[in-house]
């Protein structure tokens, strides 16, 4: 049951739910936004979501509350795994720096945070997706299929909806250590893309209070506040 501090829209079809949350006047402290199918889905770095498949999660949560409560993204993605863990019953979900949701070393759900002005306000944009059942998939992309959960799709929403919008007012002072339990490769050997130059042979060593990697280098430390990581073995 969502609360009533939420107002909500669901459509069969739409371009983003991601835009759709720019169009829109909110009117409450969140305004949710779920589609059945999105045709311009997006990812982080300009990249496509592919979301033309029905039964699974495309959503965003706006907001103009104050979200300085810790990144948005990291934060994010912690409720999303703990929403999906707790649906299916088991502890399975994995975090990958900044913003996926990995199962069995496949993608199977990303985060895109985008913040837009209006009227001297600051809008926070939280888009969601999350492959509940994909029949066809590139090599990198998996789903919770082999769960059954299709028929759970409006719980994990709501699970992961109750966890967001409670955040602001009861943050989890525990987040950075239980972000850094569900990463999939910390302390492990990682490529990044900086200003489109590939660093190689350096340790994803930590993140910082802001949500920063902290990578080790044969120079020392280095620090990035974004970026495209790559690990070997994990899509």
């Amino acid at each position: 049951m969502l609360p009533d501090r939420v107002n909500i829209d669901i459509f069969e079809e739409i371009d983003s739910t991601n835009d759709e949350c720019k169009r829109i006047s909110i009117e409450n402290d969140f305004h949710i936004v779920i589609a059945e199918k999105q045709t311009k889905g997006k990812g982080r770095l300009g990249k496509k979501w592919s979301s033309p498949d029905t039964g699974n999660i495309y959503m965003s949560i706006s907001t103009e509350k104050d979200l300085s409560c810790g990144p948005i993204s990291l934060f994010t993605g912690l409720i999303c795994k703990k929403s999906i863990d707790k649906t299916i019953n088991e502890e399975k979900i994995g975090l990958k720096w900044p913003n996926d949701l990995v199962l069995e070393n496949k993608k199977i759900g990303g985060i895109l945070v985008e913040t837009e002005s209006f009227n001297e306000k600051t809008r926070t944009i939280i888009g969601i997706g999350i492959n509940l059942n994909l029949p066809k998939k590139e090599s990198w992309w998996g789903d919770l299929s082999k769960f059954n959960i299709t028929d759970k799709r409006e719980i994990l929403i709501s699970e992961i909806v109750n966890g967001f919008i409670s955040a602001p007012d009861n943050p989890n002072v525990e987040w950075l250590n239980e972000w850094k339990e569900a990463c999939i490769h910390m302390n492990q050997e990682i490529e990044i893309n900086k200003n489109g130059q590939l660093l190689k042979n350096i340790i994803f060593h930590d993140i910082d209070d802001n949500g920063n990697a902290i990578i080790k280098t044969k120079d020392g430390y280095d620090k990035f506040t974004s970026g495209e990581i790559n690990i070997k073995g994990i899509y």
